[in-house]
C-alpha cells in the first residue's frame, strides 16, 4: 500500500468491478470466443466475414452513434444487428438474432467464480462501510455472488454515462448523502487511472488505484492525476 496523500476518515467506499474485484481479462477472451462459436452455429452467415470485419462494424456503429460507448450491451446489440443486416438479413431477422445474441452474451458474461479472497475482503468491508458498485461493464453481481455486499449497483447505460463522466458518481454521492456521508469521506477503488482515479477525483471522492499489473504511475498513458493511495492486492484495503 502506497499513499500519495493523507486520507481523511473513510466512511464509505465505491468499487469498480471488472479487473478490480476479479480479473476480467480472461473472462472477456472466453466470452468472445464462445460468442463467435454461437453466432457461427446459430447464424452461419456470420462466419462469411472475418473477425476484422466484425471489428470494423463495431467501430462504425459507435462512430454513427457515439452514445453507444456508454452502454456496452447496446453497443454489442448494434454491432450484431448491423452486421447481420449487411450480410443479407431482413430488419426483423437481424433484430431477433441480435436479441438472442445479447441474451447469450449476458449469460456467458456472468458465468465465472469470483476468487474467495475477494469475496472475503468484500464481506469484511461491507460489515464496516456502506458500499456501492460503479461499473462500466454489464456483469450481473447477483450471479457472481457480489450483490449482497453492495447497497447499490450502478451500471453505465441504465444509470448514466460511463466513468469518468459524473452521472454514476453523482448517483452514488446522492445515496451516501442520505446516510450523512460527504464525498471527501468516500474512497473509490478501481484499476483504471482515467475512468476510476480521474473520475473519482473529478467528483470529489478519494481515489484508490488498484494496480495488480505492476504498472508505473509516472509513465502510464492513462495517468491524469495522482491517486490518493495505491494497492496491489484487494485485501490491502483491510489495513485501512
Amino acid at each position: 500500500m502506497k499513499f500519495y496523500r493523507s486520507l481523511p476518515e473513510i466512511k464509505a467506499m465505491t468499487f469498480d468491478l471488472d479487473d478490480t474485484i476479479y480479473d476480467n481479462r480472461p473472462i472477456i477472451v472466453r466470452v468472445e470466443a464462445q460468442m463467435r462459436q454461437w453466432l457461427t452455429t446459430e447464424h452461419p452467415i456470420s462466419a462469411s466475414q472475418p473477425i476484422s470485419w466484425w471489428a470494423e462494424v463495431k467501430q462504425q456503429v459507435v462512430f454513427d452513434n457515439p452514445e453507444l460507448k456508454h452502454d456496452v450491451t447496446k453497443w454489442r446489440y448494434a454491432q450484431i444487428e448491423t452486421g447481420l443486416r449487411r450480410l443479407g438479413y431482413s430488419d426483423s431477422q437481424a433484430e431477433q438474432a441480435a436479441e438472442q445474441a445479447i441474451t447469450k452474451v449476458l449469460e456467458l458474461r456472468s458465468d465465472f467464480t469470483v476468487p474467495q479472497t475477494a469475496l472475503d475482503t468484500m464481506l469484511a468491508l461491507s460489515k464496516r462501510y456502506p458500499l456501492v458498485a460503479i461499473t462500466n461493464g454489464n456483469v450481473d453481481p447477483s450471479r457472481i455472488g457480489l450483490a449482497p455486499y453492495f447497497q447499490l449497483v450502478l451500471k453505465a447505460g441504465p444509470d448514466g454515462r460511463a466513468k469518468p463522466y459524473p452521472g454514476m458518481f453523482e448517483k452514488a454521492l446522492a445515496h451516501f448523502a442520505e446516510l450523512g456521508i460527504e464525498a471527501k469521506h468516500i474512497l473509490h477503488v478501481g484499476d483504471h487511472l482515467r475512468t476510476d482515479v480521474h473520475g473519482a477525483k473529478l467528483n470529489g471522492l478519494q481515489a484508490c488505484w488498484f494496480n495488480d499489473q505492476g504498472a508505473v504511475l509516472t509513465t502510464h498513458k492513462h495517468a491524469r492525476v495522482l491517486p490518493d493511495v495505491e494497492i496491489h492486492q484487494l485485501d490491502e484495503l483491510l489495513k485501512l
